[in-house]
């Protein structure tokens, strides 16, 4: 049983990796590439939560194997196939909730006017403080546009 274990673990450890919608995080296609800037004034900030779109089924698969193998060491006969069947359903349950959980980021959504007075509001993590006067700079690659200091 402990190679299941061990899946199970991988499956939900890999389940866990989102991309961050940080501006300070880039990803290595995006290194080196020229990006336009423009300058602008923060009109407002208001808190959102950022819930990725993935929901992969890892944290129903590994929580209902790890429950099921948990209620496998309980009792015997038939008890211990019920214990295993509400161990792999509790598990698969509480790994579902985990999941959602790990998919959802506390997010800024930033309104800021342009110097061109253009009116622009941008969601992104929030791994920055910004507040309403401040003068910031908006980075635009392709469809990607992050809001810096």
């Amino acid at each position: 049983m402990k190679p299941i274990l061990a899946v199970a673990l991988m499956c939900l450890l890999a389940g866990c990796a989102t991309t961050p919608r940080s501006a300070s995080v880039y990803q290595g296609r995006h290194a080196q590439n020229e990006q336009s800037v423009r300058m602008g004034m923060v009109e407002s900030v208001r808190e959102v939560s950022i819930v990725t779109d993935r929901d992969s089924g890892t944290g129903v698969l590994a929580g209902a194997a790890l429950g099921g193998l948990a209620g496998s060491t309980v009792g015997g006969g038939k008890g211990k196939v019920a214990a295993t069947i509400l161990g792999a359903v509790a598990g698969g349950l509480i790994g579902q909730h985990a999941e959602a959980n790990m998919n959802e980021r506390r997010g800024v959504e930033i309104t800021v006017r342009l110097d061109n007075s253009e009116l622009l509001a941008i969601t992104q993590e929030a791994d920055e403080v910004f507040r309403p006067g401040e003068r910031v700079r908006l980075l635009r690659a392709g469809r990607t546009t992050r809001v810096t200091h």
